[in-house]
């Protein structure tokens, strides 16, 4: 039976767990445990390996690490990845809710339950756990962090950027019974930081930012001539109603971008900041100010009604995985742009992967992300550890789950119309070395297995730069950090177009950039830049490793996206979508929901169907009533609209009659009625017919009444409405 106090459950905080002394000495521990113990590949900072070992970390240092844990069904993801963006499959736009995301794909509670009483075991506190339950972070001395891991943790000094750091000697490596569900671990270094991708003229090297001093009014390019250029005027589109997620290391001033809005008379909602592992830059930004602003400006420019989120997170592995999750985990955005990077060979596989995981779940949700190529062309590496000699590219640009943006030179004649484009010298491109050719990547003439970079390109060149408004003053910036933004505010006016016309959004970008790409209609709907160069590759007539396939014609990559018919939506169009908000309760609380106190509940009395939370309705054994609604406005020319739910009955009565009973309404009409008659051992999933509510905007209702004797619970997860 359940106790009235448990009401209370849904506004009390998870407490962290209890660290388990296991009397380690101040020494780290060399070896762990006796038991056997799988090795985790690519867990070792590559720098080691170019770096001078100082001694040893001190035991009772604190470090936090990241256990990134492993997706689940992955043949059944990747078939729903390449169906979900390809026109006529029965999957085609369906998206997934991060509920059914974890639901389907995502890491069990059970896989979490299984790595935080490991983690606890070794004396970590588990601070939390992403609400994807893909990654699970803790924190402890290096020490505990050693036996934990089977690390040992050294100081060193890296020679080329001058700069101490701890890391792990040798791979991690957990036990045996974790290796199928543990992807890797991130955090055993502080080595890795992502570095912007943004240029200024006459920068002493290629891709370098030179102090150049702020002036009193712009002088470089301005949103007319880079949108006229690229027809984002042409559109009919300018962002309204869609979300725009920035990716950032460090903060702004809300002034300067107030600004900049001023002097181009650029009006739209206010810019806000999202904290991630509570990283709060904007009272104090650093040297990355720049880059953040020059990524909300030019978003502005392209789609000036769009409302822009600056994820702000700490610069570090961590902060970049525990980022990415937050964004997929929220849902607010469609589309996400990234403006930061590092070289492949200077990066951790295990941290990329952790990323690219989220990503797939970006993907699967419906959710863009372009990514800048980098500054330092075919030779990413050029101003880190692994230096100028090596060949490489630019992660997360590189990840084949978003859309890598390289540089170029853009001329703009009078009016505003394009002139002439040709490739940046220094844009990044090339081959990856970590990540597979994706199947879409189609039609380069580039042969090989590994994916190559970019996709598609943008101006970039900082002698072509742009006017942004920064730290007081304007300056002219360019790199493929402002190439990134400017695709990300095409497809925020992309998803406003495919919207109003009852078709997706444009989801995961580059499988269908690449078909347009190559049909007959390339030619009118990329401008393909063919002069000019990077180290080791040239620009050329199609796809090439400096400019991918060129930069947009937005007016005609539109039409040609949308399936070359109209932009008006047909009469009685339904895009397929799904309605219900925090349908999996994992907020925490029960807003947009109107429910019962009590309701929502992580109790480990009754347990979610997936996540932590469910809706936990009556159970006291007592009178009682608990009701729970939320409103839904149903589109007129949906011919399929399904409530689904996963519906828990526990019950203390006996036989078949129903004394306790659950009510599941639109509006006034009752949809089913359960009891505690149809009491089971699990959960059973729900499906009611709502297609005659279409047009309609409908309140969906659940009520459970209990009598005065023998509990009955009725427990609900993972609630949605999905039409089509």
């Amino acid at each position: 039976m359940r106790p009235r106090s448990l009401a209370l459950a849904a506004a009390i905080a998870v407490l962290p767990l209890t660290a388990v002394s296991l009397g380690v000495s101040t020494a780290q521990a060399a070896t762990p445990n006796a038991a056997p113990r799988v090795s985790l590949p690519n867990t070792v900072n590559p720098a080691v390996a170019h770096s001078e070992k100082k001694g040893d970390v001190p035991s009772e240092q604190q470090i936090s690490v990241s256990v990134s844990l492993k997706l689940r069904n992955a043949d059944a993801l990747d078939r729903f990845l390449a169906a979900v963006t390809t026109p006529g499959t029965p999957e085609f736009g369906r998206y997934l809710t991060p509920e059914q995301f974890t639901a389907r794909f995502g890491p069990t509670q059970a896989d979490v339950e299984q790595v935080k009483t490991y983690l606890a075991q070794q004396g970590l506190t588990v601070s939390d756990v992403s609400a994807n339950r893909q990654v699970v972070n803790a924190r402890g001395t290096a020490a505990q962090i050693s036996q934990a891991f089977g690390t040992h943790e050294s100081s060193y000094v890296d020679p080329q950027l001058q700069r101490a750091f701890f890391a792990n000697d040798a791979a991690a490596s957990i036990p045996s019974d974790l290796a199928a569900v543990v992807q890797g671990v991130s955090g055993l270094d502080n080595h890795a930081v992502r570095k912007n991708r943004l240029a200024q003229p006459n920068a002493a090297a290629p891709g370098a930012i030179a102090p150049n001093a702020a002036t009193a009014s712009p002088s470089g390019m301005s949103p007319a001539q880079y949108t006229g250029a690229y027809n984002l005027t042409k559109t009919g589109a300018d962002g309204t109603g869609v979300t725009v997620a920035l990716w950032e290391f460090d903060g702004y001033k809300s002034s300067n971008l107030t600004t900049y809005d001023s002097q181009y008379g650029l009006t739209g909602p206010a810019v806000s900041t999202v904290s991630v592992d509570g990283a709060g830059y904007d009272s104090a930004p650093g040297q990355g100010q720049g880059e953040v602003e020059l990524d909300s400006e030019i978003v502005r420019g392209a789609a000036p009604k769009a409302t822009q989120l600056v994820y702000e997170a700490p610069n570090s592995d961590q902060g970049e995985i525990d980022m990415a999750n937050k964004i997929v985990a929220d849902n607010r955005a469609s589309v996400i742009s990234i403006s930061w990077g590092s070289c492949e060979p200077d990066t951790t596989a295990a941290s990329m992967t952790a990323v690219d995981n989220a990503f797939k779940q970006a993907a699967a949700q419906g959710i863009s992300i372009f990514s800048a190529s980098g500054d330092d062309g075919s030779r990413d590496c050029t101003r880190s550890t692994s230096g100028s000699t090596v060949k490489a590219v630019d992660f997360p640009a590189s990840s084949p789950h978003q859309t890598g943006v390289g540089g170029t030179n853009l001329k703009v004649g009078s009016g505003n119309v394009y002139s002439s484009e040709s490739a940046w010298s220094t844009a990044g491109g090339g081959v990856s070395t970590v990540f597979s050719k994706p199947s879409w990547q189609t039609g380069t003439g580039v042969s090989g297995t590994m994916r190559t970079v970019p996709d598609v390109a943008s101006n970039a060149d900082p002698a072509s730069g742009f006017a942004i408004y920064t730290a007081g003053g304007w300056q002219v910036y360019g790199g493929t950090s402002a190439a990134a933004p400017l695709w990300s505010g095409y497809a925020a006016q992309f998803n406003q177009k495919a919207k109003a016309a009852g078709q997706p959004a444009l989801g995961e970008a580059s499988p269908r950039l690449y078909s347009v790409a190559n049909s007959s209609s390339y030619g009118s709907t990329f401008h393909d830049v063919t002069t000019g160069a990077n180290q080791d590759f040239s620009a050329k007539a199609g796809y090439d490793q400096v400019t991918g396939w060129g930069s947009p014609v937005a007016d005609a990559l539109t039409t040609a996206l949308l399936g070359g018919g109209s932009t008006t939506p047909p009469p009685g169009g339904c895009t397929a979508a799904q309605l219900v908000n925090n349908g999996g309760f994992e907020t925490g609380s029960a807003s947009p929901w109107t429910a019962s106190s009590g309701v929502v509940d992580n109790s480990s009395s009754q347990a979610a169907h997936s996540g932590s939370w469910k809706a936990w309705m009556d159970g006291y054994g007592s009178a009682h009533t608990d009701t729970m609604s939320q409103t839904v406005s149903i589109p007129a020319g949906c011919t399929s609209a399904k409530l689904t739910f996963w519906l828990h009955i526990d019950t203390a009565e006996s036989g078949s009659t129903a004394y306790d009973k659950l009510t599941v309404q639109a509006n006034s009409t009752t949809l089913a009625t359960y009891s505690n008659a149809n009491a089971a051992a699990g959960y059973v999933q729900r499906t009611l017919d709502l297609t005659s509510f279409a047009g309609q905007t409908v309140t969906i209702k659940f009520t459970g009444t209990e009598d005065s004797s023998q509990q009955t619970s009725f427990v609900i997860d993972d609630v949605a409405v999905n039409v089509g």
